[in-house]
């Protein structure tokens, strides 16, 4: 069965995410799975899951929005907001299961966002998948998506509150960051799609900067 919740795990939590987008750039996608920000980000997804994790430096840096103030080196991780906006509660399955989805879909879209994939790359996409220690389910819905076309503002069209806004940003940013120029652009353009003030941008780049320095 189908498990949105387990496949966001593995997508933060392996580091696949930001290896397919190396993969799209034309980089060493065995290089970027093994690089020290990847092994970073996956080692508190392992801990914590891949929800807590990107809710947790949502929440902070909306937190230091409101505040008014800069991102201290806390770390999102610190802070994780069960049972509100960010973080449905722990009985809360399809609360869950639903915001699982939609952050995956933000990460792959974000690992999309580099520029065209060609036969080469195409290619290796798919054996990374195909390798990966998923369901055949999981797999099947990661060749699907990864196989349409980029649309931010249909992503976008499936947010349905502030905070999840600000949430599928963050997940966007842990995918590509640091971004190459096209996934700078993919990413102003998603935040105008999500219709994010631009100080809160700052602050969702900002703890996540702060968050690995502080590790």
């Amino acid at each position: 069965m189908f498990d949105a919740k387990r496949l966001l795990d593995q997508l933060v939590g392996s580091g696949v995410a930001g290896g397919l987008a190396g993969g799209l750039a034309g980089g060493a996608l065995a290089n970027t799975l093994t690089s020290k920000k990847v092994k970073k980000v996956a080692g508190s997804a392992l801990q914590i899951g891949g929800l807590a994790l990107v809710g947790g430096l949502a929440y902070k840096a909306w937190q230091n929005y409101q505040q008014g103030s800069a991102a201290d080196t806390g770390g999102g991780k610190d802070t994780i907001p069960v049972g509100t906006a960010f973080l449905p509660a722990s009985n809360d399955t399809a609360g869950a299961n639903a915001l699982s989805l939609l952050l995956a879909r933000a990460i792959i879209s974000a690992a999309k966002a580099d520029g065209k994939i060609d036969i080469g790359e195409s290619q290796a996409i798919l054996q990374q998948i195909n390798s990966l220690d998923l369901p055949a389910e999981d797999k099947a819905f990661l060749f699907e998506e990864y196989g349409r076309p980029l649309d931010i503002r249909g992503l976008a069209a499936a947010v349905d509150s502030p905070e999840h806004a600000a949430e599928v940003y963050a997940a966007s940013l842990l995918t590509v960051d640091p971004p190459s120029p096209p996934e700078k652009i993919y990413l102003d353009s998603l935040a105008d799609a999500l219709g994010l003030e631009p100080r809160l941008v700052v602050e969702i780049h900002a703890t996540l900067q702060a968050d690995r320095e502080a590790n």
